[in-house]
């Protein structure tokens, strides 16, 4: 987070962007704006974090950068709400909050960081092993894809990739633990266990 204070330091940008942009869109969609909606979210955000990036107090431990995003983010649905509610044609409107379907109940904070907490826990995973992939020796990551991603049957992969039971089970092993280790890179709150990433 300590790089993202510098606007020029282009790689981290990047790479903040890779890993957030589709949580900040899914969670837009959940509260139930349309997809063009959920773009504007995502540029009005990402935008936002610029701006206030260099003011932002990183307390490691406190999980107080999540925090603070869904606050950005949650801020921007909210104003998508509220201008819905000045147009006159917002009766057609899809429905605009989750489990409701009046334009005029949007989703509340508590509501909202409920399906925040669940889509950040989503994109964690899905960016942690988005970079293992790129990292991890190419056989093991396949055998690891197919047999706990796509729930392949062990007796197959023997079949399709010529390997022994013991080689599949190591890569097991080897890339859920490197996936365990970029999770927690990622987001130091996270405990090194995960616990809740019960398919590993």
């Amino acid at each position: 987070m300590s790089r993202l204070k510098a606007w020029s330091n282009e790689a981290s940008w990047q790479q903040f962007f890779e890993i957030h942009w589709k949580l900040i869109y899914q969670t837009a969609l959940q509260c139930g704006l349309n997809d063009a909606e959920a773009q504007d979210v995502v540029h009005d955000t990402v935008i936002a974090v610029c701006r206030k990036m260099p003011s932002f107090q990183f307390r490691a431990g406190t999980g107080s950068f999540k925090s603070w995003l869904f606050r950005l983010t949650h801020w921007r649905i909210v104003d998508h709400h509220r201008r819905q509610q000045r147009q006159p044609d917002t009766a057609n409107h899809p429905m605009t909050a989750v489990g409701e379907s009046s334009p005029d109940a949007p989703a509340g904070p508590a509501e909202a960081e409920e399906l925040w907490d669940r889509e950040w826990e989503k994109n964690l995973i899905a960016a942690a092993i988005e970079r293992v992939r790129l990292k991890a020796d190419p056989l093991q990551f396949q055998i690891f894809d197919l047999l706990v991603l796509q729930h392949w049957p062990v007796r197959r992969i023997m079949r399709t990739l010529e390997v022994h039971r013991a080689k599949i089970y190591l890569a097991k092993i080897r890339v859920a633990a490197s996936i365990r280790k970029e999770a927690h890179d990622l987001d130091e709150t996270t405990p090194k266990t995960l616990n809740w990433l019960h398919w590993l």
